[in-house]
């Protein structure tokens, strides 16, 4: 490898050498080669098309299917002084036009870009135009139908090919049966490609299936038993609200994250997460992905995820520093039957899918062949309740469009406020007066905005609180306080979805294109719920042997730790709890203090010391020792 790289990965990220694959990786890549990277979560893929970007002169063109990846990792490369841009949602043509010449005067060294993004004349033309030295294909499993997250619009990626066709490129992913990975090396045209596959095995995580009739009493005593930082993954917005509320009412320092949530409380949460301020994030799956936390101990899973992909990917997040941690997955005889409802039977037929893209244009009020490039925001339970649609199918119908590129769905919270001063101008001086605290803002608003003492004007509170240094709550409080005083009128709505209308409304002519795809989609959907439900059910294959073998992997050495295998190990681990017991009867100790005194690897005594926390055998004094329970 050229030294070059070796200088990048220490002088930006402060590393001192590659791990698993990544020399090879890179190396194929600087030399002009194509190459399929096989990595797990946590092993690094990022660097793997960074560090040959840095080390060639030109742009690096990124594809990524998420917006708050994308964002996430232009922040990052910024705050190491790498130019980077993003080619999000809600971009004017102006602005778009600004951000491309940038890649191509601006001396910038990535583009990252969603694939629907790709699709735009504009974008492909100014693309032929630079000088892109890779083309990286992030979460490449999305251009499988096999693949968990399939979305048809990375089935164009391989335009890349004509507009850099000097290029070589990189395609990388953490989830991939052997199908999925078939179907990535022809749609992509990898011609020649190396392949690169790191064991996707996690031999320090303990994975578990809990089978329990009080979901609740378990996740307290995991919790509580596993000192450290923790997710607990649900499949819904109101049950992370409530679990949150769960733990700190039986003394948890817990918080909820969900993409209903706005940008500032997400970026709040999540730094005080990331900093050990807050414990516990109980999450829907809109949390995790990208946030690189590597001290995480524990990962519940608090209902049946959709398929073995988002099981293993979550889970995954786990134990990233290669020390011991726990995955666990919570389940009562209920769950499989409600996961069944949930992810199958809620899945929308064509029919279904024809109806539901007729009403969306009627809410929004789009006619027959209009095309527009307003984003709109949707009230989703409210669009639901209106057309009395199931919410389950109704949202796997949004996602159906979204992967098919007929709209691009964000998920994520969107506040709208407008504000009107209606009181004289005499009288808002009197106010002002009289209200000295409150004055530096609203003086603040009333120099901003032109017009709104005559219009209901849109104000952005963001933009207010950066300008006054007061915190937003802050701000909608006095707002509130101007309306009831009868000063101004103010209107605060929200919605928790923006949708953008990609094509022309063409009504079942629209959907017809696609509609053996929805076919296809619900057989793929229920294939991947029968592997989760078997990896739950299973009750004699070791369980990092089945996700293994899940993904292609030939393992036969078990991994000691799991549930299934310390059932069978009981015996060696009975002498083992035996010994630890006795340690702890003369005092008090630290794992690393039982390991000194035992023969025995320590990886075991921790494997021994989660059992004996979950029996209540021991537990954790103040001194974070282990020390016998006397009940």
């Amino acid at each position: 490898m050229q030294k070059k790289a070796v200088v990048v990965l220490k002088e930006i990220w402060g590393f001192e050498a590659f791990r698993g694959s990544q020399k090879e990786i890179i190396d194929a890549v600087i030399s002009g080669k194509d190459v399929l990277a096989l990595l797990p979560t946590g092993g690094g893929k990022s660097i793997c098309y960074q560090v040959p970007a840095l080390v060639n002169e030109g742009i690096c063109i990124v594809v990524s299917p998420l917006v708050a990846l994308i964002q996430d990792q232009v922040d990052r490369l910024k705050l190491k002084g790498i130019k980077a841009i993003a080619l999000t949602g809600g971009i004017s043509f102006e602005e778009l036009n600004n951000l491309l010449d940038n890649c191509l005067y601006g001396n910038y060294k990535f583009l990252y870009l969603s694939p629907e993004r790709l699709q735009q004349s504009v974008v492909q033309q100014r693309i032929r135009e630079m000088n892109v030295n890779l083309i990286a294909i992030d979460e490449a499993h999305c251009i499988s139908q096999w693949g968990n997250d399939f979305r048809p619009a990375y089935l164009e990626c391989a335009i890349l090919r004509e507009l850099a066709p000097n290029s070589p490129m990189i395609a990388l992913t953490a989830t991939a049966t052997p199908k999925v990975v078939e179907d990535i090396l022809e749609n992509l045209e990898l011609k020649e490609a190396k392949i690169f596959k790191d064991s996707f095995s996690r031999s320090n995580i303990i994975f578990k299936v809990k089978k329990t009739e009080d979901k609740l009493y378990q996740l307290k005593k995991y919790i509580t038993t596993i000192p450290g930082s923790s997710i607990v993954y649900v499949r819904s917005r109101k049950m992370s609200l409530f679990l949150a509320e769960f733990l700190n009412k039986n003394g948890c320092k817990a918080s909820f994250f969900h993409g209903g949530i706005s940008r500032a409380e997400k970026k709040e949460k999540l730094s005080l997460w990331l900093d050990g301020d807050l414990e516990i994030m109980v999450a829907t799956n809109a949390f995790g992905m990208g946030v690189d936390k590597p001290n995480v101990r524990l990962v519940v899973h608090y209902q049946v995820p959709d398929s073995l992909e988002s099981y293993f990917q979550e889970a995954g997040r786990a134990g990233r520093d290669g020390e011991t941690a726990t995955a666990v997955l919570l389940n009562t005889k209920e769950d499989e039957e409600l996961a069944k409802k949930q992810f199958i039977t809620s899945l929308p037929d064509v029919d279904f899918v024809k109806k539901l893209y007729a009403k969306l244009n009627s809410y929004f009020q789009i006619s027959y062949g209009e095309s527009t490039s307003e984003t709109f925001a949707l009230k989703f339970n409210s669009f639901c309740r209106r057309y009395e649609f199931n919410p389950n199918m109704a949202y796997h119908g949004l996602r159906i469009l979204d992967q098919n590129s007929v709209i691009n769905l964000s998920d994520t919270y969107n506040e709208k406020t407008t504000l009107r001063f209606i009181a004289s101008k005499t009288n808002i001086f009197n106010y002002l007066d009289n209200n000295r605290k409150t004055a530096p803002v609203i003086q603040t608003i009333l120099r901003t905005y032109g017009g709104i003492t005559d219009y209901n004007t849109s104000i952005n509170i963001q933009l207010i609180s950066k300008k006054t240094g007061e915190q937003e709550k802050s701000i909608k409080k006095i707002l509130e306080q101007l309306q009831t005083d009868g000063i101004a009128e103010y209107r605060n709505t929200a919605s928790d979805l923006e949708i953008n209308f990609l094509i022309p409304r063409e009504d079942e002519r629209t959907i017809n294109t696609f509609a053996n795809k929805i076919r296809d989609f619900n057989k793929v959907k229920q294939s991947n719920m029968d592997a989760m439900l078997g990896y739950i059910n299973n009750t004699s294959s070791c369980r990092s042997n089945f996700i293994l073998n899940y993904f292609g992997e030939d393992v036969k050495e078990e991994c000691g730790t799991c549930d299934i295998c310390t059932t069978s190990n009981d015996h060696s681990l009975f002498d083992i709890k035996s010994e630890i017991i006795q340690l702890l009867k003369a005092s008090p100790k630290t794992s690393r203090k039982l390991a000194e005194s035992m023969t025995v690897d320590e990886k075991k005594i921790l494997e021994a010391l989660v059992i004996l926390l979950e029996d209540e055998t021991v537990l954790l004094n103040y001194k974070n020792e282990y020390a016998i329970n006397v009940q």
